[in-house]
């Protein structure tokens, strides 16, 4: 094996730059705003220093950034010997840290704008023993030969492992077998964004944008361009307001498009390789053996056409906190989910009958909200009356949504498998095998021990923290159920 040293590729330290300057821009910004979008150059002008320090104070970081993005690319080595991957780094204080390839669980890409323009590309290695969230090491920039190498030599070694295990292997050299398990098509992006809540977040976005500019906004010459404007009908105001929703619409399509572009799912040798992405590509590597928990997540609209998001809920890391949940599925039928979840995961049973609440404990729901609700209803009906008297009219829907919640809510047992159903406003089916649960609890407060209730919630690992699932209102019977049978021999 090489022992010849290997350094990052020199567009690593504008990356590491970069990164940097992101954390600046928040507060760069809201500086800028808040001084009315003024930045005064003249020392004679009022208010000059008030406006230079932070300038100051922001080139003078941007600067430390792009320093420490140097001496990061500069001090950091690679290389391989006596079957590890070897990497030390630092300045002033070296770290070094030895990575065995046979304890190498993922190897996840990332190709952002840079890499794609110097056709590099970011590698995250994960062992067995990152739990935390946080990778063995990341390769900012480096050729793609380069991680084919890195690819190519853990392989070799496990597959030398596996053999002298007794194993049949396939020969290190050859690449191996690729099965198609999941390709979004283009009518599977616009569904996914139609049926998001990625308008929602567009619209709330340019509402966030106006409100940092309301000084600049001349509300008198608005109010009086809308009064006029209704003055044409009812009509031309609804074309309007579709037309904002539409262009809303189109933006939101155009986000989703570019996040999940070519999403790809591929099981490679007992792992699952998700890739995705136009301006910044991903591919995230999840070992099957690393699978905590799969969850169903269904919101209204979805639910109503019969579509559903698979998550994965795993051990690995992937990119960012944002990655630790991972999706497998970001948009798919119900009626064609089940076949390839059933050939990855086929210890698994789909098709459960659920334990329902008893009907004694619906009330338990909705009781609490009237504690919050009461106050809103009293203060809008004294300080709004009489229009405030309607603020009665939140407790059909808070009731409705609660009597949902109720419907939805059960639990199946077969055999070493958990399924917890319920809902928020999203119905979430979570499935876990017994071996993968790290704690369980049975709750129940004073109020539940009188009618035989109490609720349940499981916790598995997920990244740098647990996941948790919870059933609530059960009856008590059928929690106790639950912790014995998680109770029950691990020794069976």
């Amino acid at each position: 094996m090489s022992e010849n040293r290997y350094r990052l590729h020199p567009v690593s330290a504008i990356i590491n730059f970069v990164k940097g300057l992101r954390e600046l821009i928040i507060p760069f910004v809201i500086i800028f705003v808040a001084n009315g979008f003024n930045l005064s150059f003249n020392p004679k002008e009022e208010g000059f220093w008030a406006d230079i320090v932070p300038l100051l104070i922001f080139s003078g970081v941007s600067v430390i950034y792009l320093f420490s993005g140097i001496i990061k690319w500069w001090t950091f080595v690679y290389w391989f010997e006596d079957n590890e991957l070897r990497v030390t780094y630092g300045l002033f204080v070296k770290k070094k840290r030895f990575i065995p390839f046979d304890r190498i669980q993922s190897l996840n890409y990332k190709e952002g704008i840079f890499h794609r323009l110097f056709s590099l590309v970011q590698v995250t290695v994960e062992t067995a023993g990152s739990t935390d969230g946080k990778p063995e090491a990341i390769l900012t920039a480096i050729t793609k030969e380069a991680a084919n190498t890195i690819e190519y030599e853990t392989r070799k070694v496990k597959q030398t492992v596996d053999q002298n295990s007794g194993k049949l292997t396939e020969e290190g050299n050859e690449k191996p077998h690729n099965n198609l398990i999941h390709k979004m098509s283009a009518k599977d992006l616009v569904l996914l964004a139609t049926t998001s809540n990625s308008v929602g977040v567009v619209l709330a976005g340019v509402a966030a944008v106006l409100t940092q500019l309301s000084e600049l906004i001349p509300y008198e010459w608005v109010f009086e361009e809308v009064s006029s404007f209704f003055k044409y009908g009812v009509a031309i105001v609804a074309v309007t307001i579709f037309a904002a929703f539409f262009l809303a619409w189109l933006v939101s399509v155009l986000i989703t498009f570019i996040n999940y572009y070519d999403f790809t799912v591929v099981e490679e040798e007992e792992r699952l390789i998700v890739t995705r992405g136009l301006l910044e590509k991903k591919r995230i590597t999840i070992p099957l053996n690393r699978i905590q928990a799969i969850k169903f997540v269904e919101n209204p609209l979805r639910q109503l056409f019969g579509y559903t998001t698979v998550v994965v809920e795993s051990a690995s890391g992937g990119f960012g906190k944002n990655d630790k949940q991972i999706t497998l599925f970001p948009l798919i039928s119900k009626k064609e989910v089940y076949k390839p979840l059933q050939q990855l995961l086929p210890q698994f049973e789909w098709d459960v009958t659920l334990i329902r609440p008893p009907k004694k404990a619906k009330p338990f729901f909705y009781r609490v909200d009237f504690l919050w609700l009461m106050p809103i209803i009293i203060i809008c009906s004294y300080f709004f009356f009489p229009l405030g008297i309607l603020s009665f009219l939140l407790v059909v829907p808070v009731i409705l949504i609660r009597f949902w919640q109720y419907k939805s809510t059960g639990f199946a047992i077969r055999g070493h498998q958990l399924t917890l159903v319920y809902r928020v406003i999203s119905r979430i089916t979570f499935i876990v095998e017994k071996n993968r649960i790290q704690a369980m609890e049975s709750k129940q407060s004073v109020f539940q021990k009188r009618r035989n209730i109490a609720s349940i919630q499981v916790t598995v690992m997920s990244g740098m923290a647990g996941t948790s699932a919870r059933a609530s209102n059960l009856n008590e019977h059928d929690t106790e159920t639950i912790m014995r049978w998680l109770e029950k021999s691990s020794l069976e």
